[in-house]
This record gives structure tokens, C-alpha cells and sequence, in this order.
């Protein structure tokens, strides 16, 4: 039965095959700016070449041939006539004279001989065929030819009525043997040409590759201050619209900064004239209540006021992560907490030191609160660096495991990363991994509880 779907599937076949085949051929094909453009430049020569090449072929040098193989033939027949006309001359020394000298020829004629096997026609031998075609034509005897190998010298021999005559002739006389010429000219111009476009398109890639390491270092949260637009008006547009951005994400930067700070500065003075009115009132139960209240905004405040710092710019430096691991034994230790960490690959890292430090500290801190055990596992290859913080704690749950990375985001179940309750760890955590081009993720740990993966670039 034939429905409507069927219809549908059958009459887009060929073009979901030839999306097919255009998917395979963007898999094998380069990705790079620069190859591509080559490709551009050299697929079209080629192509062009390869056409000149063949009408080349086909026209000019089957044409030549064809001319040179004609007079050869022609002055061969002129010989035969002779040898047929003049029959005293036993010797055939006169006519051999003539042909050597007149015709460039060198002739012999064998009495009672006979022609030697056929020799197999080679397949692209553009000579032997058109050479077989002008004997057939004009001498109309049996014949025989040998045109290959290397040897300066084409063999012809003709059965004539009781004798054999051979003639060797120059292989110039009957064939274009100077085309490679033409194709050694072809192939240098396009070298030399694919040589001057190779030095264009580097000058013209390497505004766009300065762009994309500006880019690059930028969402690394480091300074790109050396790099200005060059290139090509598009190129030198790009650039200067990545300048202005930056600009504006400072501005930004600074502002929320400056903002938290004087904030979190002006509440803390304030807390601190709390402090100071509660001690002076004395030790009244009435007002327990309100000093763990003023405590605890002072916790509130010193998250926001890391919070703050995380946007604060830091030099990238050298960062050893097995002095940073044992760092975190201690506290573990303390707790009755079980720690184990390994590293694969180079052992120093290139980040901001401080910030790194802090990010790690915050996840580990995290599982040791709500975790009896933590495993750390580093992964640094030539290009990223993995962190994995697998514990056997509560979890989050899957719901919930995006929004905990929102600021003042709270949990009311399972685990919350921040002690103070304010819902900046994650917050924070992501931040500092962003800013040096990478993610935070949170999945399900082997161990049963939650795995924290650090992944930035090395």
C-alpha cells in the first residue's frame, strides 16, 4: 500500500543521500582557514591545467604527430618506388646514399626475409597508431613497427614482393617529442604561482589568527593588550569590534566589582557598630538571637565579598597541582576524612594561581563537608586540563544541578557548597573556571555520590 509518508520518504531519497555524501565529504575535508583557501586557489588550477593538458593532447601534439608521421611515410614510399622501378641497381647503394642524405633516413633492404611477430600495441602510444594508420594508408603492404622503449630510433619494416626493406628513422621525425617541454613550463608556472599565493593568504590568515589568540587569551581571563586589528577592512572591522567588547565586559567587570565592594564595605561598618552596642549591653540571653543573626550577615558578607574578588584580575602564573592537593590533606586529616588524588601528565600548570587555588579548594571543601571520601583525579594534556572530584556524599539532585550554579541559589535538601548558606560556592566556583576558558559540571560519581568536573584549557 502506498501512503502519503512513503510518498514523502521516497521523493526526499536523493537529497537526504546527497546530504549524506555532502556530511562524509565535510568529515575528510580540512577545517583550517588557511588550507581551505589553498584548496580554493590550487582545485581550480589544477582543474584548468588538467583541461589545457588534455585538448593539448588530443589537438596540438596528435595533430604534430600526425604531420611528422605523414612525411616519414611518404618519403618511405618515395624509396619503395624507387627500389620497384629501378631493379638493376642490386646494391641498393645509390638509394641508400639519397635516403641518408636527402631524407635523414637509414634504409637496408634483406633478400627472402620475412617481418617478425607483431608486437603488442602499447596502450597510451599516440606514435604507433597514428604511424600504423599512415603505412596502412599510403604504402598498403605489410608492415611491422617498433616505437617503444627508450632508443632515439623508430624501426619500420615492409614486406615487399621477394625482399624486406628496413628503415630506421630518428624518433623526432615522426613524433612531438619536445611536449614535455610545454608540460614542464605548465607545471613551474603553477608552482610559482601556488608559491605566491601560499605567501599571500599567510599575510592575509594572520590578522585572523592574532583575533582568534586575543579572543582566546581574553576568555582565559588574560591580557591581550599587545594585539590591534591588521589585515583586510573585514578583518580590521572584526577586531576592532572585539576591542570594543572587551572594553565594555571591563567596564562591567569593574563596575559590579566596585559595587560589591563598597557595599559589602559599608554593611560590615555597620555590623561592626552592632558588635560593638551588643558587647557593651552585656551578656543578655534576650540578645544571643541577635549576635548569631549579626554573625551570620557577617558570614553573608565575606561570601560577597569573595564573590567580589573572583572578578578582580590576576597574572597568569605556574601552578604545581600535587603541592595543591596535599594542601587539602591536613583539613581531611582533621575531620576523620579520607583524600586520594592522582595526576596523569605534566604536574605544572599555567593559570591564575590564586584563583585556581581557590576554585579547587571550594569543591574539595564541599565534599569534605557532606563526603566521608573524596577521590581527586587530574588529567592534563596538551590541550585541557580535567579535574574530577568524585565523593560518596548525598548528591544533587539532576533538577537542580544548573541552578545551583546561579547566584544566592539555595538548597533546601541534600547539600548546599557554601557553609554560610548564601549560594555564591557554585556561583563562584564556575566563575573562576570560566574565566579561564573552561567549565564547572556536576554529574552522578561512581562512588554514589557527586562528581564536580573541573575541564579548562592547558
Amino acid at each position: 500500500m502506498v501512503t502519503f509518508d512513503s510518498l514523502r520518504r521516497e521523493d526526499r531519497g536523493p537529497a537526504h543521500g546527497w546530504r549524506w555524501i555532502t556530511r562524509r565529504l565535510r568529515h575528510y575535508l580540512p577545517t583550517g582557514l588557511y588550507v581551505r583557501s589553498l584548496l580554493i586557489i590550487i582545485i581550480p588550477m589544477v582543474l584548468l591545467q588538467s583541461v589545457v593538458a588534455a585538448v593539448f593532447m588530443e589537438r596540438h601534439w596528435q595533430m604534430v604527430t600526425q604531420r611528422l608521421s605523414m612525411a616519414v611515410t611518404r618519403d618511405i614510399a618515395a624509396i619503395i618506388q624507387i627500389i620497384e622501378t629501378y631493379p638493376q641497381d642490386t646494391d641498393y647503394s645509390e638509394v641508400t646514399r639519397i635516403a641518408r642524405d636527402q631524407l635523414g633516413l637509414q634504409i637496408s633492404v634483406e633478400p627472402d626475409g620475412e617481418l617478425p611477430p607483431p608486437r603488442i600495441k602499447p596502450f597510451f602510444s599516440i606514435l604507433d597508431g597514428i604511424l600504423s594508420d599512415e603505412l596502412t594508408d599510403q604504402i598498403k603492404r605489410p608492415f611491422w613497427i617498433d616505437t617503444v622503449g627508450d632508443s632515439n630510433l623508430v624501426e619500420i619494416r615492409v614486406k615487399l614482393a621477394d625482399k624486406i626493406l628496413r628503415v630506421l628513422a630518428r624518433r623526432s621525425q615522426t613524433y612531438a617529442s619536445n611536449t614535455h617541454i610545454f608540460i614542464v613550463w605548465m607545471v613551474g608556472a603553477s608552482l610559482v604561482l601556488i608559491g605566491i599565493s601560499i605567501l599571500f593568504l599567510r599575510g592575509q590568515i594572520r590578522p585572523i589568527q592574532a583575533l582568534a589568540s586575543a579572543a582566546e587569551s581574553f576568555g582565559k581571563g588574560q591580557k591581550a593588550d599587545n594585539f590591534y586589528p591588521r589585515g583586510a577592512d573585514e578583518v580590521r572591522r572584526a577586531g576592532l569590534a572585539f576591542i570594543l567588547m572587551r572594553e565594555r565586559i571591563e567596564r562591567q567587570i569593574e563596575q559590579r566589582t566596585a559595587m560589591l565592594t563598597g557595599v559589602s564595605h559599608d554593611l560590615r561598618t555597620i555590623l561592626t557598630r552592632f558588635k560593638l552596642q551588643l558587647a557593651l549591653a552585656g551578656d543578655h540571653p534576650d540578645l544571643q538571637g541577635l549576635n548569631e543573626d549579626i554573625n551570620d550577615m557577617q558570614s553573608m558578607l565575606e561570601a560577597y565579598m569573595a564573590f567580589a574578588r573572583t572578578e578582580v584580575e590576576e597574572d597568569v602564573g605556574e601552578l604545581k597541582l600535587s603541592d595543591l592537593f596535599e594542601k587539602l590533606e591536613p583539613d581531611f586529616a582533621l575531620n576523620g576524612k579520607n583524600l586520594a588524588y592522582s595526576i596523569e601528565g605534566e604536574d605544572v600548570i599555567s593559570v591564575r594561581p590564586n584563583a585556581f587555588t581557590r576554585l579547587v579548594i571550594n569543591l574539595a571543601s564541599n565534599a569534605r563537608r557532606y563526603a566521608n571520601t573524596l577521590k581527586i583525579d587530574a588529567k592534563h594534556s596538551a590541550k585541557w586540563l580535567t579535574v574530577t572530584f568524585d565523593d560518596d556524599g548525598p548528591g544533587i539532585p539532576e533538577k537542580n544541578r544548573e541552578d545551583v550554579f546561579k547566584p544566592f541559589f539555595r538548597l533546601d535538601e541534600a547539600r548546599n557548597l557554601d557553609a554560610s548558606g548564601t549560594g555564591l560556592g557554585l556561583a563562584i566556583a564556575r566563575d573562576i573556571a570560566r574565566s579561564h576558558g573552561g567549565n564547572v559540571t556536576l554529574g552522578d560519581s561512581p562512588l554514589g555520590g557527586l562528581r564536580a568536573t573541573i575541564r579548562v584549557p592547558a
